[in-house]
């Protein structure tokens, strides 16, 4: 279950993506929509995880996003509609930072 947040909480949003092509494809897409601030694409992840009963290991790329959680719906929305993944996982998590970082996200996510 997901606890109710104040719109304005700096998050960072991630999901494992098969390559870099599309974590950068992805990461344009927000960037454009200003959903985010920012897209961290990190290569040479090694993800292993259960997926329909089956034991998997693959090597991943990391997308990483510094929003807002007035964004995280829609940002999750873009994430699963242009990734190729069944189940994309997308995660979240509130994060604190110093106030000047928080008044940059805010002010590149108000276009």
């Amino acid at each position: 279950m997901t606890e109710a947040l104040d719109p304005e909480t700096p998050l960072h949003l991630s999901v494992t993506c098969p390559d870099v092509e599309t974590a950068k494809l992805l990461g344009r897409r927000a960037l454009s929509a200003r959903l985010v601030a920012c897209a961290n694409v990190l290569p040479g992840v090694s993800s292993l995880y259960w997926w329909q009963g089956t034991l998997c290991e693959d090597a991943e790329v990391l997308l990483s996003f510094k929003t807002l959680e007035r964004h995280r719906t829609a940002l999750a929305a873009l994430i699963a509609q242009g990734h190729p993944y069944e189940l994309p996982a997308i995660t979240w998590v509130p994060v604190a930072m110093s106030d000047d970082l928080a008044a940059w996200i805010t002010a590149e996510t108000e276009g």
